[in-house]
């Protein structure tokens, strides 16, 4: 990633040096979790479509430790891969709506809340910046060559209210909860980049 672009890493220091953690991402580009797994400071698990398990891409994501995930059902051995990385001590990576979207935050689904609660294991949130400005040249699909991608990470903190509740109802009060938090951290970094959101 360094070789190809040139990210700025802001914050970095705020994920723990060890323990489990879980990263929750905004997703706009294809190269968003490359270029958080490229420059992140700990080893990043992510949840992967199987769809990107082909070919030579299959073995190479398995070796590195990425989670394959079937997201046409409820991929009870995806869930089972994530939440033995967090009880390995590892670093998990979600990206919280489910899919490439604008990348704001704007419709979270329950999973981060689920695998956070489940785990006990602290968030921190990441704001991938700059990686749609702008079309490459030589390659239309990804950001120009040596192009600026701003990576922002936030504080870590607990989704749960501290009860330690698993209901349904407490999943969607967390969920709400990191909603609000996802997209406070993304605003102060867009501040903080002199990134403009689009309008």
């Amino acid at each position: 990633m360094y070789g190809l672009f040139r990210p700025r890493v802001l914050g970095a220091w705020r994920v723990p040096s060890s323990g489990p953690v879980i990263l929750a991402v905004n997703h706009a580009h294809n190269i968003d979790g490359p270029m958080l797994m490229g420059t992140a400071p700990r080893p990043v698990h992510f949840l992967i479509k199987k769809e990107a398990f082909v070919g030579p891409l299959g073995p190479f994501l398995h070796s590195i430790g990425q989670v394959r995930v079937d997201r046409s059902v409820a991929d009870r051995t995806a869930v089972t891969g994530a939440l033995d990385v967090l009880k390995d001590g590892g670093v998990l990576g979600i990206f919280p709506e489910g899919s490439r979207g604008e990348g704001d935050f704007a419709s979270l689904r329950s999973g981060l809340a689920y695998f956070a609660l489940r785990s006990g294991a602290p968030v921190v949130p990441v704001a991938v910046l700059g990686s749609t400005d702008r079309r490459g040249r030589l390659v239309r699909g990804l950001p120009p060559l040596r192009g600026r991608v701003d990576l922002v990470y936030g504080e870590a903190f607990q989704a749960g209210d501290g009860s330690g509740k698993r209901t349904r109802a407490a999943l969607d009060s967390a969920t709400v909860r990191l909603q609000e938090r996802l997209t406070a951290h993304l605003e102060n970094a867009r501040r903080l980049t002199g990134r403009r959101e689009k309008t």
